[in-house]
């Protein structure tokens, strides 16, 4: 148009000059995801792989579609709480997921290695490129909600998950020390710059129950998860204690095993949302 001024947001005309403006992509043909939740953390060893293991086998118990898209690529840990050590196999049309003892998807960079130790020596852009290909190329087929494990901080993976895939929300997963509390603030706020909800507050590693007289001990003091919360109008909270069992099913590849209520809140509003969706 010859009095084009290229400001698209002053003009409704459609023309070839018009930039696209979501950088979202669209999984692969032959998959469907209803509702797709980020699961984050602002530094490492807080438990964040651990929370997104037992969110999914929540879901799967409760008989929906369950996935997790591994986007630690450089420190995953998804295959070793499940117990996976077989490499994921593909054909021409792409990569399949891998199946758990109990049905859920996973896909994760350790799937794909020769030898699970084998580090992933590659730069930033690489990585992300790899966390947008297992959205892309990966057959995950017909899913109820997909779960994504986030490397720790606000760096190229995340970013990327964000702009890349439709995330509908994200839990925050966090330990009691302030310290953590803070770095647990700069995650919020990366998703409110990207416009992402944040649905829930986890706080790993809270309190020890007494096997004896059941007394709620918490080594760290009393947590501050509820004030964070209020903070930045996160609608659900939830507490995981510390706890031996839990630790180990997860390190023995048992986690489909683990018993505990203290997540089941997430799952109810994960279900609702599914329930929701009509598509």
């Amino acid at each position: 148009m010859e009095d084009c001024t290229h400001d698209c947001s002053s003009c409704d005309a459609s023309c070839s000059s018009r930039e696209k403006t979501s950088l979202i992509e669209d999984p692969h043909v032959l998959t469907h995801v209803k509702k797709v939740i980020g699961v984050v953390s602002g530094k490492g060893g807080v438990g964040k792989s651990i929370v997104t293991s037992m969110l999914a086998v929540l879901m799967r118990r409760r008989g929906y579609r369950t996935a997790i898209l591994d986007a630690d690529i450089t420190g995953p840990s998804i295959p070793q709480a499940f117990g996976l050590h077989s490499r994921a196999e593909g054909s021409d049309q792409g990569i399949f997921p891998v199946l758990s003892k109990t049905g859920v998807e996973v896909m994760s960079m350790n799937l794909l290695l020769e030898n699970e130790t084998d580090p992933v020596v590659w730069r930033g852009p690489i990585i992300a490129g790899s966390v947008k290909q297992f959205w892309t190329d990966v057959l995950w087929g017909s899913v109820d909600v997909m779960f994504i494990d986030m490397p720790p901080g606000t760096g190229d993976v995340p970013l990327t998950v964000f702009q890349s895939i439709p995330v509908d929300g994200i839990v925050v997963v966090t330990s009691p020390q302030q310290l953590v509390s803070m770095i647990v603030e700069k995650a919020v706020h990366m998703a409110d710059m990207m416009k992402i909800p944040v649905l829930a507050l986890v706080q790993n590693m809270s309190f020890v129950e007494c096997p004896g007289c059941k007394e709620i001990v918490r080594p760290f003091g009393e947590s501050d998860i509820k004030t964070l919360a209020n903070k930045h109008n996160i609608p659900i909270t939830a507490e995981l204690p510390i706890q031996k069992e839990l630790a180990t099913a997860c390190d023995a590849g048992l986690i489909e095993l683990f018993e505990g209520d203290w997540l089941n809140g997430l799952a109810d509003e994960f279900e609702t949302m599914v329930k929701k969706d009509k598509k």
